[in-house]
C-alpha cells in the first residue's frame, strides 16, 4: 500500500475515534458531518475534499469541530514557498486532521490538535515530504493539576522518540509558535508542536500517530474533572473575552489558517476553529488578586513539570 494511503487510513480512523469519544463524554449532542469536494470543473488552485464534523450546543461542548482534509494542487502560495524555494512549481498533496474544541464551562480549557502529512513532486520525483502536528491547551481558569497532567502525557508519548530531548524541543517549539507577539503572551499553557519532520518515514509516522493517539489521553481526564465545576456570569464573560485572543491568533498568526485561505481551501472548514461566541472589551485589565488576574502568570513559557511537579 502506498505510504500516502497508509497515512490517510490512520487519519480517517483517528477522526472517527475522537468523534466517538467526545460524543460519549458530552452525552447530549452529536457530530454532524459535512463531506465536501472541490469541484474539479471550477478554476481553483486547490482540489480534493474532506470531512468536516461539528458538534454544537452540547452539555459539555458549546462547539467542537474536527476536520479531515485530503487536498492537492499544482502551485503553493507564497507563504509556503518563502522559506522553501525548492517547492516552487512543484505539485503537492496534504492530508491531515485538525480539531478545536470550545467547552461550555469556563473551567474546562479550550484545546487544539492536529496531525498532518505533506508531499511535493516535480516531474514524477518526490522533492519533499514531512509530518507535522501537535496539541496545545488554552485554559481560562487554570488548575495546576491539569497543566501537569497535560505535560506529563506529552512527555510520556515522546519517550520512545528521543525522550526528554524530544519533549523539550517540541514543547519549546509550541511555546514559540503559539505566541501572540503583539500581546506578549502565549495562547495558553502549550504542549507539543512540530513541523517538517522528515528523518525516517516509519519513525516519523509513528511519532505523528503517538501525538494523535495521545490527545484523548491528555485532554479527556481534564474534561471529566472540570465539567461540573460551578460557574456564573462573571466566569462566562471572562471566558468570552479570552476567546478573543484565540480569534486573534488564528486569524493573524496561524500558518494552517493562512495556508488554507491563500491556497484556495474551503473557507467554512478552515474557520471552523473559531468560537461560536466571543466578545472584545477595550482596555480590560482584571482586578489584582482576582481569579481572572491569576491567568496572566500562565501565559508565558514555563518549565511546568519542574515548577509544578
Amino acid at each position: 500500500m502506498p505510504e500516502l494511503d497508509i497515512v490517510r487510513g490512520y487519519l480517517t480512523a483517528l477522526q472517527d475515534r475522537i468523534c466517538a469519544a467526545v460524543e460519549h463524554v458530552d452525552d447530549s449532542a452529536r457530530f454532524v458531518e459535512d463531506a465536501w469536494t472541490k469541484d474539479p470543473a471550477l478554476v481553483s488552485p486547490i482540489q480534493g475534499g474532506g470531512r468536516t464534523r461539528v458538534l454544537r450546543d452540547g452539555a459539555v461542548f458549546e462547539q467542537a469541530g474536527i476536520g479531515f482534509s485530503d487536498v492537492r494542487g499544482t502551485t503553493l502560495p507564497p507563504s509556503a514557498t518563502a522559506s522553501r524555494p525548492e517547492l516552487a512549481g512543484a505539485s503537492w498533496q496534504a492530508v491531515g486532521v485538525s480539531l478545536v474544541f470550545h467547552p461550555r464551562n469556563p473551567n474546562v480549557p479550550t484545546t487544539h490538535a492536529n496531525v498532518r502529512h505533506f508531499r511535493a513532486e516535480r516531474d514524477g520525483e518526490t522533492v519533499a515530504w514531512w509530518f507535522g502536528g501537535g496539541f496545545d491547551l488554552t485554559p481560562f481558569y487554570p488548575f495546576d493539576e491539569d497543566v501537569l497532567h497535560w505535560h506529563r502525557t506529552a512527555r510520556a508519548l515522546c519517550a520512545p522518540f528521543g525522550g526528554e530531548a524530544r519533549y523539550q524541543a517540541h514543547k519549546h517549539w509550541c511555546d514559540d509558535y503559539f505566541l501572540l507577539r503583539h500581546r506578549g503572551e502565549t495562547r495558553g499553557v502549550g504542549g507539543l508542536f512540530f513541523d517538517d519532520l522528515h528523518d525516517d518515514f516509519d519513525t516519523d509516522f509513528a511519532y505523528m500517530r503517538a501525538v494523535g493517539d495521545g490527545f484523548l489521553d491528555a485532554y479527556l481526564p481534564i474534561v471529566e474533572r472540570r465539567r461540573d465545576t460551578p460557574y456564573g456570569e462573571r466566569e462566562r464573560e471572562f471566558q468570552l473575552y479570552r476567546r478573543g485572543r484565540y480569534v486573534e491568533f488564528n486569524l493573524v498568526f496561524d500558518r494552517g489558517t493562512l495556508f488554507g485561505l491563500q491556497s484556495g481551501g474551503r473557507t467554512e472548514s478552515i474557520l471552523m476553529s473559531l468560537p461560536p461566541l466571543v466578545r472584545w472589551e477595550y482596555g480590560y485589565v482584571p482586578a489584582p488578586g482576582t481569579p481572572e488576574s491569576r491567568l496572566q502568570d500562565y501565559l508565558r513559557p514555563r518549565d511546568w513539570l519542574t515548577e509544578l511537579g
